[in-house]
Formats: C-alpha cells, sequence, structure tokens
C-alpha cells in the first residue's frame, strides 16, 4: 500500500486506469484469458500431469473518451473534498534482486504458469515470455525438464511453479518465506499446499464441463497460438472433444460428482479462510492470495468462471486481487 493525497493519488490511479486499458500489442493485461494451451506440468507435492485447454473473451470496453471523463470526474472529486486516500500498489522487489534477463516459457493458459506471471506481475519483476508449442515443445528441446512452466533467471534454470516462487520470495526477502518450513507462515503455507492440490483439479472439468464449453475453449486456436495451421485444425476439431472425456475422467479421479458445485464449494471455502480480511496476507497480498488468483486468472472470463463469480462471494477478492497486481510486467521480447 502507499499513501498519497488529492490530485496525486487521482492522477495515477487514472494514469493507471488509462494504461491498463488502452494499451495495446500485449496479450496478457487485466483480461489475461484471451488463450487457449495444451500443457503438462506438476506441483511440489504430486507428479501426477494435468492437460489444459482455455479460451478468454479480450473486453474491449474501454475507450480513451471513457477514461477521460472518468478522469474529470475523479478530479473534481478530489479537488472540491480534499480527501487523503490509500490505494493499493505493486510490491517493488528490493534493490539488491534486480535480474537482467528473466525468461518465462509457458503455455498462456497453464494454471501453474499463471501462478509464476501473478507474482512476478506484482512485484513489478519485468519477464519475457516464450510461448511453448505443446505438440511439438521445440521451445524447451534444450531442457532435460520437458513440463512448463520454467523460468531463466540471468540463465539459472528453475522448474515447478511453487520451486519457481519459494526460490523468488528468498531472493526478494519476504519476510516469512513459504519456502522456509521452519519459519514460513503456517497458513500461506497451507493455502498454497490447498491450491496445488485441491484447487487446480476442479478447473478442468468446469472448463470442459459441456461439448459447448469445451468448444468455447478452442474457439480461439483458430487465429492465436504457437501452432502450425495443421496443428491448429487438429487442436480445434479433435481437442475439444478429447478434453470433454479427459475432463469426465478426472471426475472420477478426484471423486467429483458435480464439477459446478465442486468449484463453487472452492470459492467459498476460500472466502470463509480471508475471515474478513481484503487478503489472507491482510492489507496486501501473501503468496496464497497470488496463487489462488494466479490459477483462476485462466478461467475468470469464461464460463465457469463467470458463473462463479455470479455464485459466489469470491468477486470481490478477485477485483482486489486485480487491481493489486495491476498491468503484466511482461516485455516484448526482441525478435532472433
Amino acid at each position: 500500500m502507499r499513501r498519497v493525497t488529492g490530485l496525486s493519488a487521482v492522477r495515477r490511479a487514472v494514469d493507471g486506469f488509462c494504461a491498463t486499458n488502452l494499451r495495446a500489442g500485449n496479450p496478457v493485461y487485466r483480461h489475461p484469458l484471451s488463450q487457449v494451451a495444451l500443457f503438462s506440468t506438476s506441483n511440489n507435492n504430486s507428479s501426477a500431469r494435468s492437460h489444459w485447454f482455455s479460451y478468454d473473451r479480450i473486453s474491449n470496453r474501454s475507450s480513451r473518451a471513457a477514461a477521460h471523463a472518468v478522469a474529470g470526474t475523479m478530479l473534481f472529486s478530489v479537488a472540491t473534498t480534499a480527501l487523503v486516500e490509500e490505494v493499493h500498489a505493486k510490491e517493488p522487489v528490493q534493490a539488491k534482486f534486480r535480474p537482467n534477463d528473466v525468461v518465462l516459457y509457458q503455455y498462456e493458459a497453464c494454471p501453474f504458469c499463471n501462478k509464476v506471471k501473478a507474482f512476478l506481475d506484482y512485484y513489478d519483476i519485468a519477464y519475457k515470455v516464450i510461448e511453448v508449442n505443446p505438440i511439438s515443445k521445440k521451445e524447451i528441446k534444450w531442457s532435460d525438464y520437458k513440463k512448463v512452466p520454467i523460468l531463466m533467471v540471468d540463465g539459472e534454470h528453475m522448474v515447478d511453479s511453487s520451486d519457481i516462487i519459494n526460490k523468488l520470495a528468498q531472493r526478494i526477502n519476504l519476510t516469512a518465506p513459504a519456502a522456509d518450513s521452519s519459519s514460513g507462515d503456517d497458513e500461506e503455507k497451507k493455502w498454497r499446499g490447498w491450491v496445488d492440490n485441491h484447487l487446480v483439479h476442479i478447473l478442468s472439468p468446469n472448463i470442459y464441463r459441456s461439448t459447448s464449453e469445451a468448444i468455447e475453449s478452442f474457439d480461439y486456436i483458430t487465429s492465436h497460438g504457437n501452432f502450425s495451421f495443421t496443428e491448429r485444425l487438429v487442436a480445434k476439431y479433435a481437442g475439444a472433444t478429447a478434453m470433454y472425456f479427459v475432463s469426465k475422467r478426472l471426475k472420477k479421479k478426484y471423486n467429483i460428482t458435480d464439477e459446478r458445485a465442486a468449484l463453487y464449494e472452492a470459492a467459498e471455502t476460500w472466502v470463509d479462510a480471508l475471515n474478513g480480511r481484503e487478503f489472507l496476507g491482510g492489507v496486501k497480498p501473501n503468496l496464497a492470495d497470488l496463487a489462488v488468483y494466479g490459477v483462476l486468472r485462466p478461467i475468470r472470463y469464461l464460463k465457469s468462471g463467470r458463473d462463479m463469480v455470479e455464485h459466489t462471494r469470491i468477486g470481490d477478492w478477485y477485483s482486489r486481487m486485480e487491481d493489486a497486481v495491476g498491468t503484466s510486467s511482461r516485455i516484448q521480447a526482441q525478435p532472433e
């Protein structure tokens, strides 16, 4: 949190609003679900592989005229009331951790990749993204580890989303890094484990609950993604069907009888864990907040995510997390 006053507070808020809604040419911002991806990945507590496709609707409702209309109203309000406001802001990393080159190998809709990106975005660590072709995986041929995410930090090879976050958290000197079992915050660790061992397993059965929802997740593939023309056709017409049946097997494996009810229950369980706090971390997000937010980003604007927000209390927390994490810290990679 940063405390700012008067016109300065509003000006910063408006600048952020305009930048978020008007920035062009970058595929991952406030509504990051405009992608489809197939992935195999694992977490710290399980070696089981999961397969994921996802689709996002990009919201283009904001315009420059609307942004400045809002700005004028806000400025007038502050000028007449002279209120002191407290606004959420990204957490800057300590000066001692300023990596020169951070590269994330990912599938855009992979929840574990989005966990890592939520951390990087919140702590304002600039990173480049290399989208991995989920069929050929040619972009990670050099790596013995054939899953994503893979993070390269000044040449150092990091794998597994939770382990990546633990290492980065130690480097920026978080007060209670979850990587340290002797001093880590027990509540934070508990809920990070819940994300990896429970929440993520509910997502695929919801995304591919019906043929129409599965097809929704694959519409994107005709014009986006790191695929050849043939691969696009295979993904579009065979992928939705395959993942529909995979989701049924996942339901059985994880004893899910009603996928929507399980999703709603998980959302309510998380809100209950907040116990009236803005975030699990209190006045600002901790690693558990970032983990839940990260894995939910790939479904937020799909039908399953819209239903979740409509039928549970998680929407307010999610909106606060969007504000706290802010715009992406992703930078464009230079063409080779």
